[in-house]
């Protein structure tokens, strides 16, 4: 943080500390103005096998028009695999149904890079944040790894949603929750000259419709009913709005009390996951809990409030590419339910109740990398006022978190927007598509305050 509170975090995930060098990455950062940094505990490989994953991310192919704007190992986009930056402590993970990856030869020759790379940001004066999944064991990245069959959220009639995504577990599974709090002591134990970690998706990250009526699988239901909840009701009302989501978009309609009480009970969920998380950790490390912005938060049961009561900072995640892809994909299963209005209509009526702006029906898909993202700045202001609001004075401070993917001048745009409403204070997701041209109008912003 400067003198004045301004406060810029930027994300650098490991490949490119393999890539650019430790000082190259350095230098990048001062460029920017940065005063915090984040990466995760993992090292990369290119590779050719058939389970590879893709650097960008493919967000269930939605993303596959992604491309990096800086070159990692000579290339825009790569096919690779990871393995864990560290040695992890097994005696910490006794008795648990998950266990971190195991150390590879990936690990013993490039893993140190990580720990030597945060030990230099911090001696450069830059806050250290190391950011993992909160419920995709082993939870190092988020493509990789995932929880076991009956571990997974599961919808109404108790199947599986298919093609999601993300990869959560149900927040309900104590396997899971007991792993990312093992986990939490072990980086802890692992990397001490951090200064905060990050969780992402604690929470269950609604990019899909289908994805709102979560969560009975077993666990979920059990904890439900202990608690007190209405499990059949809950289980018919969201039932029912599957079969017929149109009545999200009808205005007027009562949306049914079963279906609100399950938004309730995924929020004690979240809230449950997020307390494991910091009793997890020692108290002189904060925690950051990455959250969707409201009204998706409502969705994802992310409760602004009693979450900034617990964590040290809460990351509004203004992740703009996905949200035309979002209300594309929720109105594609309205339509196909048999909504009578047409999709363009229920595109507007979704825009209007998430307030994104008020982009045309062909602009509602995840934008090319030259392409201005659909979303008003008006829109990202509202949001982050609104969660500030929410959070009111829980105790945790609202850093807003802009996306690097796009063009230039929309991407400086978005980030200015993100910073001016947080009041000086903005976290940019990620590096790879900060081009120098993007790390000096950043570098602008900060010395102009």
């Amino acid at each position: 943080m400067t003198r004045d509170g301004r406060h810029l975090g930027i994300t650098v995930m490991p490949e490119w500390i393999q890539s650019e060098g430790i000082e190259g990455v350095l230098r990048s950062l001062a460029r920017a103005g940065a005063t915090a940094v984040a990466t995760s505990p993992y090292v990369m490989a290119r590779s050719d096998a058939a389970d590879a994953g893709r650097e960008p991310p493919i967000d269930a192919d939605a993303g596959k028009v992604r491309l990096l704007d800086r070159d990692l190992w000579g290339a825009r986009e790569i096919r690779c695999t990871t393995a864990p930056s560290y040695v992890p402590d097994l005696a910490l993970y006794d008795g648990l149904r998950y266990r971190p990856s195991a150390p590879t030869d990936l690990t013993r020759s490039q893993g140190p890079l990580v720990g030597r790379f945060l030990e230099a940001a911090a001696q450069a004066g830059l806050e250290t944040h190391l950011q993992v999944q909160a419920a995709i064991p082993p939870g190092y990245r988020v493509q990789f790894g995932g929880p076991e069959e009956d571990d997974k959220p599961r919808l109404p009639d108790g199947s599986l949603h298919e093609g999601r995504v993300d990869k959560n577990a149900s927040l309900a599974s104590p396997q899971v929750v007991a792993y990312v709090r093992a986990l939490l002591r072990d980086l802890a134990r692992a990397y001490p000259m951090i200064d905060a970690v990050r969780i992402d998706w604690p929470e269950y990250p609604p990019y899909s419709l289908d994805s709102w009526f979560f969560d009975f699988n077993t666990h979920a239901v059990r904890t439900a009913t202990a608690r007190g909840y209405d499990v059949a009701r809950m289980r018919r009302d969201a039932a029912a709005c599957m079969r017929d989501p149109s009545i999200f978009v009808t205005r007027g309609a009562e949306i049914p009390t079963g279906f609100c009480r399950l938004q309730d009970f995924k929020a004690e969920l979240s809230l449950d996951l997020v307390r494991a998380c910091r009793d997890a950790l020692p108290a002189s490390l904060r925690l950051v809990a990455h959250a969707f912005p409201p009204p998706w938060a409502r969705l994802s049961g992310m409760d602004l409030h009693r979450v900034g009561a617990i964590a040290d900072d809460v990351a509004l995640k203004l992740y703009t590419m996905h949200w035309p892809m979002m209300l594309d994909g929720y109105a594609r299963r309205i339509e196909a339910a048999g909504c009578r209005m047409a999709r363009p209509e229920i595109l507007a009526r979704l825009q209007e109740l998430f307030d994104t702006g008020e982009a045309p029906a062909e602009r509602m898909r995840y934008p090319e990398p030259e392409e201005a993202h659909p979303v008003s700045a008006a829109s990202q202001r509202r949001k982050i006022e609104t969660a500030a609001a929410e959070l009111g004075g829980a105790g945790a401070t609202l850093t807003p978190a802009a996306h690097s993917y796009g063009p230039t001048e929309d991407a400086l745009a978005r980030i200015r927007t993100a910073f001016e409403a947080g009041r000086g204070r903005v976290w940019i997701n990620r590096y790879g598509y900060m081009s120098d041209a993007k790390l000096d109008g950043v570098g602008r912003m900060m010395r102009e305050g």
